[in-house]
């Protein structure tokens, strides 16, 4: 007989919930099978009524991110050249007394804003996020740094034009007629956003996309509008131009909810479709029918993408959108409005996790589009920075001048620490790296730019190797600086208890404990299929109303706006803001470099995130560039040729890919490839600009001119 201690033992197999890190509108649910303690498998939730299920290319084989053998898995120490990514394994306790003694030693010398972090959306969670070593940099005394990657424009422009508000429910769109889809990829960047509209399709809607590509989203739309970059903003100002003097505007609506109206249609009155026609490439008959279908079709959406503020006038470019929907009335219905940031909704308890009472006043800020100017000197910044701490972020790939930012990184006197999953392009310049766990194996409860779902993220198997969350590593580097505020003593379960205003009316009825249970939960709003927030106004503007005319720039000024464009050659702080709608024509002009640069998201990379991993690399494929037929005809190029693309800021090479899907003089060559994996070691990040936005320092990297030759 077998003893029983030789039978084979079961596999004990557990799901756990939990949710997608990406900064992504989706922020899905998940489900992880854990066989023995090992994740096998990472699906969607069927339950959730927004995800639905479903996870796109990014995520849906996240256990092999986790259980990668590139994978970070113990602290290492730099043995090569920087760049080289030879590296030294070592224990924590000699990370961080090596970060801790250097730290105290360059502070010593040069005083604490010699310090340096650089960090963004790697991770989008409440916890490990945005916002995980903002008290501990400020408890240092370091640089702060502006990080305004993403919608910071936009969110001026909006909140200026309709105030902090959550908009239209994304899954009220099932009930629009008329959706416009503005600068945005959908179906690549927004996957679940898609079948709501699809079924509002279905119910008869139009949906219209305004993009300078035909892609994905474009070619499934009823109407794509292809508009030469930057110049949005004109075709905004036409259309209210058309609804203002065909008296197609809701007469009702703007006298009880608006303010501003007799100036605006001063304004408007210079920007004929004639003129839009010149600026934007749109036949005239398209903008004025465009205009008429909107402001006649109840209920009419708009849905805005990230890209619509990244040209030199994206802020006036929203301010104009956001001026529409109360300008013909949409507001009044449920599924008519603008779909900008539901985040707006998310009472998330920010202040316990910045502490801006640590931070020293006066300390300096620097943009982190500015990093490669700040790393080699060309800022002169005083003190210079000397010590780099880099998390949640790869910005080798994602900050524009990409050779000075390698240039910087090189420094033999600039001390540099990475947080990570990998090794990343930035992380190879390190001199220490700390191993940084994987959504799977941490604590985080996420908030949702795309959605009114809270979802809680709970550990489904142990951290690999000795990885930690971002919430530990800030313990330990603050208990090694002998911080000794509560804060830096928290667990992460009080940190979760810290991260809602759990009084808050938006969470009436939800509980850490309720979604401990359930995993995720819908915000306290009305339903889908009821909520019309400003059916009856209640704007939160200071006047109640959308503002036409905007008291928030009227009295802010310019300073905020231009703090520090006094570090651009062709800019100067200003002192003012027009508080009306206007145009911003493109910075970059075709005099010397006649094609205009597109960088949009990948569909399988994340940013970066992805962008070294097997079957994302699969999908995505090589590092390419489309050129319209015509343009690649007149400089020699083939289809699946090589190319140099490069402008006065630097170079880098690809795949081109010949293809009508865009206009000529337009090139398109998506963003997170790695620069390890480049044809030359660069990418698209080598040409694009530092130079701000108009409003809230946005960049501005679809106002790029480059031009594309064989190599």
């Amino acid at each position: 007989m077998t003893a029983l201690d030789d039978l084979p033992l079961t596999p004990t197999t557990t799901t756990v919930r939990a949710a997608c890190p990406h900064d992504c509108p989706d922020t899905c649910a998940m489900v992880v099978t854990v066989e023995d303690g090992r994740a096998t498998k990472v699906a969607g939730a069927p339950e959730h009524p927004f995800t639905r299920g479903g996870l796109c290319v990014k995520v849906n084989d996240y256990q092999d991110k986790v259980y990668s053998p590139d994978r970070v898995l113990h602290p290492l120490r730099r043995t090569g050249p920087k760049g080289s990514g030879r590296f030294e394994r070592i224990t924590w306790d000699e990370a961080l007394g090596t970060i801790a003694d250097t730290f105290r030693a360059k502070i010593a010398e040069h005083g604490p804003e010699t310090v340096m972090p650089v960090s963004y959306l790697g991770t989008q969670g409440i916890l490990n996020g945005l916002s995980a070593g903002d008290a501990f940099f400020h408890r240092l005394g370091a640089t702060v740094t502006e990080r305004t990657y993403c919608d910071s424009g936009a969110c001026t422009a909006y909140a200026s034009t309709v105030g902090a508000t959550a908009g239209v429910d994304p899954e009220s769109l099932v009930h629009s007629r008329y959706i416009i889809i503005w600068a945005s990829n959908t179906i690549s960047t927004n996957l679940h956003l898609w079948p709501v509209i699809a079924e509002a399709q279905k119910r008869g809607a139009k949906v219209v996309c305004i993009d300078p590509m035909r892609h994905r989203t474009a070619r499934r739309a009823d109407w794509h509008i292809p508009i030469r970059p930057g110049t949005d903003g004109a075709l905004a100002l036409a259309m209210m131009h058309v609804i203002i003097t065909e008296d197609l505007y809701d007469a009702d609506y703007v006298r009880d909810h608006t303010a501003g109206f007799d100036e605006l249609a001063e304004r408007v009155a210079q920007y004929t479709p004639e003129w839009a026609s010149e600026e934007t490439g749109i036949p005239v008959d398209d903008i004025r029918t465009l205009a008429r279908e909107y402001a006649t079709t109840d209920p009419a959406m708009i849905r805005i993408g990230v890209a619509i503020e990244r040209h030199a006038g994206g802020g006036q470019t929203v301010r104009s959108i956001a001026c529409l929907p109360a300008l013909v009335g949409a507001w009044r219905h449920v599924g008519g409005g603008l779909l900008q940031l539901p985040l707006w909704a998310h009472p998330v308890n920010w202040p316990a996790f910045i502490h801006p009472e640590y931070r020293t006043p006066g300390t300096r800020v620097v943009n982190q589009f500015l990093l490669g100017q700040a790393l080699t000197g060309e800022m002169a910044l005083d003190p210079p920075v000397t010590a780099l701490v880099v998390y949640n972020s790869n910005p080798m790939v994602v900050a524009p001048e990409q050779e000075k930012i390698a240039a910087g990184l090189a420094r033999e006197d600039l001390f540099t620490v990475v947080s990570e999953h990998f090794l990343t392009d930035t992380a190879r310049y390190a001199d220490i790296v700390l191993p940084a766990t994987t959504q799977l194996e941490q604590h985080d409860l996420m908030f949702s730019w795309g959605h009114f779902y809270v979802t809680l993220n709970v550990p489904a198997v142990e951290p690999e190797g000795e990885a930690v969350p971002n919430t530990e590593l800030f313990r330990r580097l603050a208990a090694r600086m002998g911080f000794d505020d509560e804060f830096f003593r928290l667990s992460d379960e009080e940190l979760l208890a810290q991260a809602y205003d759990w009084s808050a009316p938006a969470m009436e009825g939800i509980t850490l404990e309720s979604l401990r249970e359930t995993g995720w939960a819908r915000l306290n709003l009305p339903s889908a299929d009821e909520y019309a927030p400003h059916a009856e106004g209640g704007f939160p503007t200071p006047s109640g109303k959308t503002e036409f005319r905007s008291s928030a720039l009227e009295a802010v000024g310019n300073f905020v706006v231009n703090l520090f464009r006094q570090l651009s050659d062709d800019h100067q702080p200003g002192t003012y803001v027009d508080p009306l709608p206007h145009y911003v024509a493109p910075r970059e002009t075709g005099e010397v470099y006649p094609l205009n640069l597109l960088s949009p998201k990948s569909h399988a990379y994340i940013n970066s995130s992805a962008g070294d991993q097997a079957m994302q690399k699969r999908v995505q494929g090589e590092q390419t560039v489309t050129i319209h037929p015509a343009d690649a005809e007149s400089r020699g190029i083939s289809d699946g040729q090589y190319v140099a693309v490069s402008n006065d800021r630097g170079r880098f090479v690809a795949l081109a890919r010949i293809s009508d899907e865009v206009a000529p003089g337009v090139v398109v060559c998506p963003m997170g490839s790695w620069a390890k994996n480049a044809k030359d070691g660069s990418t698209v990040s080598a040409v694009n600009p530092f130079a701000f936005a108009d409003l809230g320092n946005a960049p501005t990297f679809s106002d790029t001119r480059v031009e594309v030759a064989p190599v």
